[in-house]
């Protein structure tokens, strides 16, 4: 709409940046980045209930024909499939006739069948053979597992709220590091590191507002999206921490406003592993109001790998912050 009509003026979706300080220039945030301020945060974080619910991957990873799909959560073999009309199941992923993993079986018309024997089974408990609660949010699948989470089941996971259905693009990215789920959270919770961790991203980060209490819990951040050279993207931000091995950035100001980036944190390893396994499972919905989004989301599957691959690029970086923060903590050098 133009100022003729009555309606908003049109602005341009990218900035060009005044040229500022370099890298080694922009002013420190070590002294706002307090490590008891971090660790209060994720305190709160892992003190909130999930409900023994766990991401387990994308949604539409898990196909309703072919190979089932398969993960290993906090040491449990999980097996995960569609019937034959898209309905999701999920169960043991070890086959409870002689152990073979069923997530190298096949799914013929909607039943997974063991590739060593041929169990076949069709969501249901059968032959010693367990189904687990499994939850489509319709970007990623949960599974519930009451002996790993140890806490009081619930019915659903806390899924973030996210930009209704329809309007946004979604991508799903998913690396696996050496570390524990408390560390990918305490990498979320630490927007300061953005703009000197990720200077080909993030420029201009200010933490506007910390979190007071358990009420007040979000850390509210002014940033720059790097496009290409000076060309950038400003928004608002805010970090939470929904569930235990959850944060959420939403963008509530500015270009995307209402778009949405989870960080979700599995272990897949039991509990106190000697050496522990984490996968981070981040999933990117991106939404505008702009009426030129409509091309965005009709091209959505080229657009996805361009998303995985930004996200896979910031995850080279944050998954070694997680893992030597791991190191430090195993070995008892953790500072602060």
């Amino acid at each position: 709409m133009s100022e003729r009509t009555g309606g908003p003026r049109w602005t341009p979706p990218l900035r060009r940046r005044r040229r500022g300080p370099g890298w080694a220039a922009q002013a420190p945030t070590w002294r706002q980045a307090r490590p008891v301020l971090i660790a209060d945060a994720l305190k709160r974080a892992c003190a909130r209930p999930s409900g023994n619910w766990f991401v387990v991957g994308a949604s539409r990873e898990v196909a309703a024909s072919g190979r089932p799909y398969g993960r290993t959560v906090g040491g449990v073999e999980v097996v995960l499939w569609r019937s034959h009309e898209g309905e999701l199941h999920a169960g043991q992923g070890v086959c409870p006739h002689l152990g073979a993993p069923l997530r190298d079986s096949r799914v013929v018309c909607g039943t997974l069948v063991c590739h060593w024997h041929g169990l076949a089974l069709n969501g249901s408990a059968f032959a010693g053979w367990q189904p687990f609660p499994v939850h489509d949010d319709g970007v990623l699948v949960w599974v519930r597992l009451d002996e790993v989470g140890g806490e009081e089941p619930a019915e659903r996971p806390v899924v973030p709220v996210r930009p209704a259905t329809g309007r946004g693009v979604d991508a799903v990215f998913t690396t696996v590091g050496r570390c524990e789920p408390q560390d990918v959270v305490a990498n979320r919770l630490d927007p300061w590191h953005g703009s000197w961790f990720h200077p080909y991203s993030f420029v201009d980060l200010v933490v506007v507002r910390e979190p007071q209490d358990d009420v007040d819990d979000a850390f509210v951040v002014d940033v720059s999206f790097r496009v290409a050279g000076r060309l950038v993207v400003p928004v608002r931000a805010e970090f939470t921490a929904p569930e235990p091995r959850t944060v959420v950035m939403r963008i509530t100001d500015g270009e995307g406003a209402t778009s949405v980036v989870e960080t979700h944190a599995t272990p897949l390893t039991g509990l106190n592993a000697e050496r522990p396994r984490t996968a981070v499972v981040e999933a990117v919905v991106a939404a505008s109001d702009r009426p030129g989004f409509a091309l965005a989301r009709a091209a959505a599957p080229m657009l996805r790998p361009v998303m995985r691959r930004a996200a896979a690029r910031l995850w080279r970086d944050d998954l070694a912050y997680a893992e030597r923060r791991w190191v430090l903590r195993s070995t008892g050098r953790f500072p602060g």
